[in-house]
């Protein structure tokens, strides 16, 4: 910091006798002014913001008469305030404003006692001045949108969890109506995976970067707010699950729902819709609109928008239990296989086309009918048979279900 002048000392000591008075005409009268301060409670205004407007001039007083480069804590009552207007809601511009109009006063009073003489003294304190402001407003912002930032953070993970708990059937009942999701009656229940082979993946890929993932969730949460003109409470992550989501009001999904998710993720998409009567039935709908995009991708269906009654009978077969783990037993011949189930897959999927079949596989006709031949060895599963035929699709089916 240059050296202050003797002058400037002698015209910064004039004001410190007037400090308590710099203090109530900025909280009383000069802040007055600026929007939205007068809605603010009268004790922030008397003791808090004027206990920081005094730290503020009896700062820049003691810099001018007796400066100490580095001065430590100087700050700290600053960011302790602007953390705290950030907690309390205080619009950002209302505390800069403040900030920048009480550097104004301050210039003000030193005017007012300047004498005769002292225009290079006032040149001297406006730069002091101007330095000071600069380093207060930076940290007064930086320490409102960090605090800002993390209390939003905060709220998501909130409002994460009580959806998850929502859609899992682990919020507790009187949480339920504090849930800030509007769900008081019929909604829709949606699951979203990416296509593929078995069960559909999660929206976004793990091994995208984590600015690429949020970008690519972002966008999709957009096109479903859009496609259905509400915020929809959606569960979209990285993860090991398809993305899940909640419909307020149940209204009729577009039918090109899953084009316009998938445009939005640049990537095929697939949804399971499922509706449901009221926030209790919520679960159940979520664990059924997982099941319905599993069987749908398992069973052949083309991308695109799926109910329960596209799959009604893929999801009946594909339901567990000691006769469903027998069934999917029959399969464990050809475990080690990958390629026979690969093939019995896309031949169920293409109605049993041989033809289809090979050309969804890039194979000969003939290596189709080889491999499903030799299924048939190994399993004793007749695929020229109805019986055969449903044997399959359920052992597959029932071998992708998930555990429980």
């Amino acid at each position: 910091m240059p050296e202050i002048s003797e002058g400037a000392r002698a015209l910064a000591l004039r004001c410190e006798a007037r400090v308590n008075e710099l203090a109530r005409r900025m909280t009383r009268d000069s802040f007055a002014r600026l929007p939205g301060y007068d809605r603010l409670p009268d004790e922030m205004k008397d003791v808090e913001i004027a206990a920081t407007v005094r730290h503020g001039v009896r700062l820049f007083l003691r810099r001018a008469l007796a400066p100490e480069p580095g001065e430590r804590g100087a700050m700290r009552l600053f960011r302790e305030r602007a953390a705290q207007r950030a907690e309390e809601g205080m619009p950002l511009h209302l505390l800069l404003r403040s900030h920048a109009l009480g550097m104004y006063v301050l210039w003000q009073a030193l005017r007012e006692v300047a004498r005769p003489g002292d225009e290079a003294a006032l040149v001297e304190l406006a730069d002091l001045l101007l330095e000071a402001q600069q380093g207060i407003v930076g940290a007064v912002a930086e320490t409102y949108l960090d605090e800002r930032s993390a209390l939003e953070t905060e709220r998501r993970a909130q409002r994460r969890s009580l959806l998850r708990g929502l859609l899992d059937g682990t919020l507790p009942p009187d949480r339920l109506a504090a849930a800030p999701f509007g769900i008081d009656g019929p909604c829709l229940v949606l699951a979203v995976g990416v296509d593929g082979a078995g069960a559909p993946a999660p929206v976004a890929d793990p091994g995208e970067g984590d600015v690429a993932a949020r970008r690519r969730l972002r966008r999709v949460q957009t096109a479903l707010d859009h496609c259905f003109g509400v915020e929809v409470p959606a569960l979209l992550d990285v993860g090991t699950e398809p993305g899940r989501a909640i419909v307020p009001g149940a209204p009729e999904p577009p039918e090109d729902l899953a084009r316009r998710l998938s445009r939005a993720a640049g990537a095929t998409l697939r949804v399971a819709v499922v509706p449901a009567e009221g926030p209790g039935e919520v679960p159940e709908a979520s664990r059924t609109a997982g099941e319905v995009l599993r069987v749908a991708a398992g069973c052949g269906l083309p991308p695109g928008l799926h109910r329960l009654d596209d799959v009604l009978l893929e999801y009946h077969l594909s339901r567990p239990g000691e006769s469903g783990r027998r069934i999917a037993a029959l399969l464990d011949p050809v475990a080690d296989r990958p390629e026979l189930l690969d093939t019995l897959r896309a031949h169920l999927a293409h109605g049993q086309d041989r033809r289809a079949t090979a050309t969804a596989l890039g194979l000969h006709p003939n290596t189709v009918d080889n491999r499903l031949a030799r299924i048939a060895e190994r399993t004793g599963i007749d695929l020229a048979t109805p019986r055969g035929t449903a044997t399959a699709l359920a052992a597959l089916l029932l071998r992708e279900a998930p555990e429980g």
